[in-house]
């Protein structure tokens, strides 16, 4: 049996003023799933009826082998099999995991000879993982304006990354109604951060193919690869209904808190944008996220671009305009984040040119560069 470490939730709901616990299990791609050392028989393979189980019959055992997932990634051998994964256990130690000796076992990065699998590859510091996020002026493709390349690290440090990038293009637009004032982002940040995870974590990554994230004027589209998976519905797939593509990597997204409760996602993106933001092909599902400022046509707005951080890139800012002195471990010490978030964090501020180091590093002072 699989391990389902990371692949269930537990809730506790309330309807008609009673308190009751609910189960949330993703399904499986590898059914059916039958007890060890008794094969694929009655005996062993049970399905769930109702609030009963029974056992299956062999046409239907025969049948959920046919739709059976070959291509998982547990069971494709990585390209390359000298790999580092310094970048993963950073994380997960950020998180409160202790990493021992059995740590990249626990997490499924081997196949069953023993090698490297491609979970592995993808989680890994030296991959050939391209992932590029376009900007283009305009509203097509003939005007490109900036290509960035976030690959050739683990897919975990790729997420962080576009996420940085995703929130430092989020612009607040004003409008100034005297005498009140309003102000509205380009887009939903945690709706486009569940896009986002969604796209690399349930991509196909068996063929090599990368999502696409690109940027136009008034549009983000984020294109991944792989329809729906065999067994759900667009109608389930708006509705939440978990069946992860790639369940190792699921595991490992919800323990470092890149995604949250199983199926909520969708939910929660469909709380802001309409469900015709989603377009389904064969073998790709796109998403474009319209901006908020088309809301704003026809009106005069003012651009504010000094207000794309995160909390604590906001608070760190502060700090410094405070302080132009504070080093890096006053400012771990007073966020109450270690030293390696804070060095994460002040690259983000810095590739953006939004600050700056002036003189030496003993001397020497942090610069704010206003835009």
């Amino acid at each position: 049996m699989p391990s389902t470490l990371g692949l269930f939730d537990v809730a506790i709901n309330e309807k008609n003023g009673k308190k009751y616990i609910q189960i949330i299990v993703a399904k499986g791609n590898e059914r059916p799933y039958y007890l060890r050392g008794m094969g694929m028989t009655p005996d062993s393979c049970f399905i769930r009826v109702g609030s009963s189980v029974e056992s299956m019959n062999n046409e239907t055992i025969l049948n959920l082998f046919s739709k059976r997932t070959r291509n998982s990634l547990k069971n494709i051998k990585s390209p390359k099999q000298d790999l580092e994964f310094k970048t993963l256990k950073i994380y997960y130690q950020e998180n409160g995991y202790e990493i021992n000796d059995n740590f990249l076992k626990k997490l499924d990065l081997y196949d069953d000879n023993n090698k490297f699998n491609y979970i592995a590859y993808l989680l890994a510091d030296n991959n050939n993982l391209s992932v590029q996020f376009a900007k283009y002026d305009g509203d097509d493709v003939y005007n490109l304006i900036e290509n960035e390349d976030f690959g050739f690290c683990s897919l975990i440090k790729i997420t962080n990354n576009i996420l940085n990038k995703i929130m430092l293009e989020n612009k607040t637009y004003t409008k100034i109604e005297t005498p009140t004032r309003k102000e509205i982002k380009m887009y939903d940040y945690n709706a486009v951060k569940e896009l986002i995870t969604n796209a690399l974590v349930h991509n196909d990554w068996c063929h090599g193919y990368s999502p696409k994230f690109e940027m136009f004027d008034e549009k983000l589209v984020i294109s991944s690869n792989g329809g729906i998976q065999e067994g759900v519905s667009q109608e389930e797939f708006l509705e939440g209904f978990s069946n992860p593509r790639n369940p190792e990597l699921m595991r490992i997204f919800r323990d470092l808190n890149f995604v949250e409760q199983l199926g909520t996602g969708i939910q929660r993106v469909l709380k802001t944008y309409d469900k015709e933001i989603f377009k389904f092909y064969p073998n790709h599902i796109r998403v474009t996220v319209p901006f908020s400022k088309n809301k704003f046509k026809n009106e005069p707005l003012k651009e504010e671009k000094y207000k794309s951080f995160n909390k604590l890139q906001n608070s760190i800012m502060n700090l410094i305009i405070d302080n132009p002195s504070i080093t890096q471990e006053e400012l771990a010490r007073l966020l109450d984040v270690n030293k390696r978030t804070i060095i994460r964090n002040f690259k983000t501020l810095i590739d953006e040119k939004y600050i700056e180091r002036i003189g030496a590093n003993k001397n020497g002072y942090w610069k704010v560069n206003k835009k």
